[in-house]
């Protein structure tokens, strides 16, 4: 089925790293009081619209803080946090890679499971092939793309392949899901598994087809302050208004499921 999201901020693109903010700028000083400071979050790539959205949410509500974000493959960010990169959030689209930021003791805060995901197998518009499921993917003539294992997606459609007892051979292993529905969106690949959120936000450049539940993987995400910040007020902060209703509600227009 195809499906398009009613939010599309920013388009699909092929980069390592995207990075954005939003402040305090235009603020006139009519907005209500809260934390302030700024801080940079470093962010799985499926999590970059709703994440733009949240922080104009944000900082809204606190109209002297401001927040930056660094998105790219949760495995790629905790890597550079452990390497001393400046940031004062991490959130993960798996538990995994949260790990490798708590083990060493490098979490300020617990973390907290702020959402949930699924995924989905996209597809060219109208669905040339007509793949009906993940066992046409194992299909010769099918070109699969797949994120790179150590990358949550990848990880997680590796998981799916194994439920379904199928062998797939992917053309291509992509750094982060942005990689892979850029593949499929460009004609560079049949088809490909990624969140369901980042197939809406491919709008009509994609058609989704589902994943049955019980081979499909629910994608947790996880977010915790990082203990070398030094604004972890603002941190704590902004995961409070992440897990409250008005930044739950973006994550749901984005496709996100409650944690």
């Amino acid at each position: 089925m195809t499906t398009t999201s009613r939010l599309l901020l920013l388009p699909v693109v092929a980069l390592a790293m995207l990075a954005a903010g939003c402040g305090d700028d235009d603020d006139d000083g009519t907005a209500p009081a809260g934390v302030a400071g700024d801080i940079t979050v470093f962010a799985a790539a499926s999590l970059t619209e709703s994440f733009t959205e949240v922080c104009e949410a944000f900082t809204a509500a606190n109209p002297d803080a401001s927040a930056t974000f660094s998105f790219d493959a949760s495995s790629g960010l905790v890597q550079q946090i452990v390497e001393g990169a400046p940031a004062d959030v991490f959130a993960s689209a798996d538990a995994a890679n949260m790990t490798k930021l708590t083990d060493p003791g490098l979490n300020g805060g617990e973390p907290v499971i702020f959402a949930t995901n699924l995924l989905t197998i996209i597809v060219a518009p109208d669905n040339p092939l007509g793949i009906t499921g993940v066992a046409d993917l194992a299909n010769a003539d099918t070109k699969t793309v797949i994120c790179a294992p150590e990358v949550p997606c990848g990880t997680y459609a590796n998981q799916i392949f194994t439920a379904a007892d199928v062998a797939v051979t992917p053309v291509s292993l992509e750094q982060n899901v942005r990689g892979v529905v850029t593949k499929v969106t460009a004609g560079e690949a049949d088809a490909g598994i990624v969140y369901v959120t980042d197939a809406l936000a491919a709008g009509d450049a994609a058609a989704m087809v589902e994943i049955p539940a019980d081979i499909n993987v629910v994608a947790e995400y996880p977010i915790a302050t990082v203990a070398a910040s030094q604004n972890q007020e603002v941190g704590e902060a902004f995961i409070e208004f992440l897990t409250g209703p008005d930044a739950q509600a973006i994550l749901a227009d984005y496709g996100f499921e409650a944690p």
